[in-house]
């Protein structure tokens, strides 16, 4: 056990534990099983240094820039390393020169290592793309975006995307106890040994990013090691990690992610799930607001006549939303998302518009039949307009058989009714009156 004094010198001297904990070899990476499995392809390029241009997409802390280090240390070829963050058209320019002279003088090629390349702008990327096609340059991007979105379509047309999971649980564990007994890289000099419940929390907290476990285990350890135990404790990892910081980009690819999740969650009747995805969406800041708009279409899309009270819940809870902000208003979305998962389901709504455009698009604007056109004018009434039009509530029950569509699609059916909820009644009121106009036909 080393004492606290010496303990802190021991953490000032060092870089993050994630840093140091990077592996510089394929058999020291941890994770990935599909790429990096023995026999994989993927693994058996990197080890043949026969790497083509790709983009490697995967959350943060998968090992998309340990990859690149890797790739480095086993490649003949040269290898530049790029930040998005900090670099630009100059330094682009700048490796497609120094990438030329290597083949000219030494006849290697080149790999351009571009960290977060979803941060260059189009015209960034474009300069890339003359020289990854002729080859001066084999490109590996890393992104924690979409590529189908972040990277032009010519670029990314020229590269393999290869896919990175979060990390499972038990690679997660592997690498705490490994960075435990590191006495080079790690912590091992520290003589710490740490809880089971300990572990369960920092990898659960995790999430699969291996950067989050080592910082949280590095905060864990020095509390740790500042007292009298040399053991981390559920105490020490709680303390260390604080408040949980959920992994949401309100603009990028998990925004569209979790409202699907929400979306299909309460089309699928599940209300535990909405529950759950709605909580996930307002712990990582997305806007209640915008969640409640979701909500209020999902209402008329899904949900529709089968319940129309679901349409007035929703918007009940939007105004609640503009009316109690954050945090007050969580509990009427949590009572809209239950409401609306647990009503009769229907799209025929939705469906009917369908419909009706589909036939708008192929018969055009068709006139308005002339008598259920209105006719303010004495010459419109010449013209024919409201001719011949009986009003329902002069007849018994309030209706009366009568076509209302243009005579070219009389007998167009938009709106079917289904058989959950209120829809049932809807669906009994149509065929009553329909068989009210088959008598009168």
């Amino acid at each position: 056990m080393m004492a606290g004094e010496a303990a802190e010198q021991f953490y000032r001297e060092k870089a993050p534990l994630a840093d140091r904990m990077r592996p510089r070899s394929v058999e020291g990476f941890i994770g990935q099983a599909h790429l990096m499995g023995n026999g994989c392809a993927f693994r058996q390029a990197i080890e043949s240094d026969r790497i083509s241009s790709m983009i490697f997409w995967g959350p943060p802390g998968t090992g998309k820039t340990t990859l690149g280090f890797i790739i480095a240390s086993m490649t003949n070829r040269e290898f530049i390393h790029l930040s998005a963050v900090n670099a630009g058209v100059k330094a682009i320019k700048e490796a497609v020169e120094a990438a030329k002279t290597v083949i000219q003088d030494h006849g290697r090629g080149t790999i351009l290592f571009i960290d977060e390349i979803h941060r260059f702008n189009k015209a960034q990327q474009d300069v890339l793309l003359p020289h990854v096609e002729e080859g001066t340059l084999t490109l590996i991007g890393a992104t924690t975006e979409n590529p189908s979105f972040e990277v032009i379509s010519a670029l990314l047309s020229r590269c393999k995307v290869v896919v990175l999971e979060p990390l499972e649980y038990a690679d997660l564990v592997t690498l705490l106890h490994r960075s435990l007994k590191d006495e080079e890289q790690g912590l091992g000099k520290l003589g710490l040994d740490i809880d089971e419940k300990a572990v369960d929390f920092l990898v659960s907290l995790s999430m699969g990013d291996a950067r989050v476990l080592f910082n949280n285990l590095e905060l864990a350890s020095l509390r740790a090691s500042s007292g009298d135990n040399s053991f981390i404790t559920l105490a020490n990892s709680k303390e260390a990690a604080g408040m949980k910081a959920l992994h949401y980009d309100k603009n990028g690819e998990e925004h569209f992610n979790l409202i699907s999740a929400l979306h299909k969650s309460l089309r699928g009747s599940d209300p535990q799930a909405a529950v759950y995805y709605l909580m996930r969406m307002l712990k990582g800041g997305e806007d209640p607001l915008y969640i409640a708009r979701r909500m209020v279409r999902f209402a008329s899309e899904d949900i529709g006549c089968a319940d129309p009270n679901a349409l007035t819940l929703a918007n009940a809870a939007a105004e609640a939303v503009r009316f109690l902000g954050l945090p007050e208003c969580d509990t009427a979305l949590a009572e809209a998302a239950v409401y609306l998962a647990t009503a009769p389901k229907s799209n025929a709504i939705y469906k009917s518009l369908k419909r009706a455009s589909k036939i708008i698009e192929d018969t055009g604007h068709l006139p308005v039949p002339k008598k259920i056109r209105n006719a303010p004018t004495k010459l419109m009434k010449n013209l024919g307009y409201g001719s011949n039009y009986k009003y329902p509530h002069d007849f018994e029950e309030g209706y009366v058989p009568e076509h209302y569509l243009p005579e070219e699609i009389v007998n167009s059916l938009f709106y079917t009714p289904s058989s959950f909820g209120f829809e049932k009644d809807i669906a009994k009121r149509i065929d009553y009156w329909n068989s009210l106009r088959k008598k009168n036909e």
